[in-house]
């Protein structure tokens, strides 16, 4: 049981982490607006918790305009992904 223990990330012990490391899994990327949406969360919540995600070196983001609007957009980074595949992978043997 420790040993399963050690894989667990605090990382993405929240809950929109881990729906935002979700939805990034899954898409090349998205925006900070798809992300509010499909996360349900205010600008400030979602802000904070990508901060924390980039700090760990989870997720980039690029910053570009559409129609003089700014548009940032938010991808997983490899070193996100293995750390998310493990998290999870630990999840699933706690639950076996």
């Amino acid at each position: 049981m420790k040993e399963l223990l050690k894989d667990l990330d605090k990382a993405f012990e929240n809950r929109i982490r881990l729906g935002i490391m979700s939805a990034l899994m899954v898409n090349d990327y998205l925006d900070f607006n798809s992300l509010k949406d499909l996360l349900g969360v205010t600008d400030g919540n979602l802000a904070s918790h990508l901060k924390s995600l980039e700090k760990s070196e989870y997720i980039t983001f690029q910053k570009e305009f559409l129609d003089r609007k700014p548009n940032t957009k938010y991808n997983a980074t490899e070193k996100g992904k293995e750390a998310f595949t493990k998290h999870i992978k630990a999840i699933e043997q706690l639950l076996k």
